[in-house]
């Protein structure tokens, strides 16, 4: 039994104490010396045992019975109505003209304290059964580092060359953008990335074609793949490059990045992991260090989505399920 924090007495000790008076013939000044407790509180023991027996001897909540100025239901109910629609808690109290700490509260009480995907669709999840059933395929694009940053130099007074040139001298304008073509096997999320200076159709054929000897390498083929709506993959010769392949190609409904949600998620690691986690001189040291972290992600990264195991721990697990060879 959890007892009040201040409580003078135990359960047991409560109990003998009525007793004493009840049974015993004991008074109840007599029997609250015995307990160390004042008479009043014995007296309050031995009433509420009258009325309710053992029960009476456990602890009462301390919350009023009433509230005068509790909030009216069809308040609570229009808050969560808002609430649903991803109102904020500032913005709930602005709309019905109540306290923010109103209002917090009553979001608190009611489940609703957190937004997360409140009011969203709910998301579905899904994962193919076999290595290479879906590869999912999406570019990223990363501003060129010409010079190093303030993050580098300390100096924010530095202004960044945003021009660059030729090695013949010819001035070829803003530093531009370099294009990280990711892809990532659906069913054991084994990655396959190339920074490259473009996302045209050629380009992108190019790199399907040396992702597809990747995932060949690892005893994996690729049956499908799945991309966005971008205009590389939406080219004549992008599907007679699948159909050459023998790859069926997807795309995801427009404006739904959901879909590719798998790519979606490890771009964002990538960028945090190798991209943006580290401190860069240039685009070529950027770069350098890409297949160092692709091999940490694919061989040692341990991944939620897979039991805490890296991707390669997968593979091994569905190409070998009885564990009769290594």
């Amino acid at each position: 039994m959890q007892l009040h924090a201040n409580a003078a007495v135990s359960l047991i000790k409560r109990r003998q104490m009525v007793l004493r008076v009840l049974e015993q013939g004991w008074t109840v000044a007599e029997a609250a010396r015995a307990a160390d407790i004042s008479s009043k509180t014995c007296g309050k023991w031995v009433s509420r045992y009258r009325a309710d027996r053992e029960c009476g001897l456990l602890d009462r909540s301390s919350a009023a019975k009433t509230v005068a100025n509790r909030t009216d239901e069809r308040r609570i109910a229009a808050i969560a109505a808002l609430r649903r629609l991803r109102f904020t808690g500032p913005e709930i109290a602005e709309a019905l003209g109540m306290p923010l700490s109103t209002v917090s509260g009553i979001l608190t009480r009611i489940g609703m304290g957190r937004l997360g995907r409140l009011g969203l669709e709910p998301v579905e999840r899904y994962e193919r059964a076999r290595p290479g059933e879906l590869v999912h395929i999406d570019v990223k694009k990363l501003g060129r580092i010409t010079l190093p940053g303030h993050r580098v130099t300390g100096n924010r007074r530095q202004k960044s060359a945003r021009t660059t040139y030729t090695p013949d001298g010819r001035r070829i304008g803003n530093a531009g953008w370099e294009y990280v073509h990711v892809a990532i096997d659906d069913c054991t999320r084994l990655a396959y990335v190339e920074v490259l200076p473009d996302e045209k159709a050629s380009t992108a054929i190019a790199f399907l074609r040396r992702a597809v000897a990747f995932y060949r390498r690892h005893g994996i083929h690729v049956e499908r793949l799945i991309t966005d709506n971008g205009a590389p993959y939406r080219s004549t010769i992008h599907a007679l490059a699948c159909r050459a392949l023998g790859i069926r190609h997807l795309r995801t409904r427009p404006y739904r990045p959901q879909t590719n949600g798998k790519a979606e998620r490890f771009i964002r690691t990538m960028l945090g992991g190798w991209a943006y986690g580290a401190l860069y001189r240039n685009s070529t040291e950027r770069t350098a260090a890409l297949d160092g972290w692709i091999d940490y992600y694919n061989h040692r990264r341990k991944h939620a989505a897979l039991g805490h195991k890296p991707p390669i721990a997968r593979l091994n697990e569905r190409n070998n399920p009885l564990g009769t060879y290594s």
